[in-house]
């Protein structure tokens, strides 16, 4: 089963690409993504990635956690498994939230 890891203080010129490479050499990686803010497209500085196995993700984070990539020191630990929160619709049409 795959293990998520949260990669954060990311390089806003930090690719998925260079995530995937970074982490591969510690297994092999089903997933990288890094997550962009809707609005204006920026990367809001972190990603998480999914490593094969837990023994593979604890290599990567042993060996990735404080390493520089693209001018930053990464922070990567193991991704705590919450639900994402409903956004509701935005504005003041969707409903009761204050």
């Amino acid at each position: 089963m795959a293990k998520k890891l949260y990669v954060g203080n990311l390089s806003y010129n930090t690719t998925e690409d260079g995530l995937r490479n970074l982490f591969g050499g510690f297994g092999s990686v089903a997933s990288a993504k890094i997550i962009f803010d809707r609005e204006t497209g920026n990367s809001k500085g972190f990603g998480f990635i999914e490593m094969s196995t837990d023994e593979e993700a604890s290599a990567a984070i042993a060996g990735t956690n404080g390493h520089e990539l693209d001018g930053r020191q990464l922070r990567v630990n193991e991704a705590m498994d919450k639900p994402r929160r409903d956004r509701g619709s935005g504005g003041y049409g969707g409903g009761n939230n204050w």
